[in-house]
């Protein structure tokens, strides 16, 4: 009965605490007049991005970060002119938001970090 009640404990314990993971939540926004093709992060251990941002749209993505290092960004504009972009550092297990809003001069990089390693 007492291996019970502890396990019935140790369960509510665990479901009332949660799990939480760290995790950037970002935002790629094309202030331009113009579709963007082939828009990619690149980050520490991975990449996101999309095929295709509409002038004036915005792209979600959530990621882990797993070690530490630059942001980078890449992108083709409408004249088919490669653009890339250095970014802010993350460390591993770094949480919090970004923006990236892209515009007619060099994209800029808005980093709010509520838990920095």
């Amino acid at each position: 009965m007492r291996l019970f009640s502890f396990a019935g404990l140790s369960l509510c314990l665990a479901l009332t605490t949660g799990c939480h993971s760290a995790y950037i939540a970002a935002t790629i926004s094309n202030h331009t007049s113009q579709p963007l093709s082939v828009v990619e992060v690149d980050y520490p251990s991975a990449s996101f991005g999309t095929q295709t941002l509409a002038p004036g749209a915005d792209f979600h993505y959530r990621f882990k970060v797993l070690g530490s290092g630059e942001l980078k960004l890449l992108y083709t504009d409408a004249a088919h002119t490669d653009h890339h972009a250095a970014g802010p550092h993350l460390n591993e297990g770094d949480e919090g938001a970004l923006g990236i809003t892209i515009s007619a001069g060099d994209p800029a990089w808005d980093l709010k970090l509520v838990n920095r390693k």
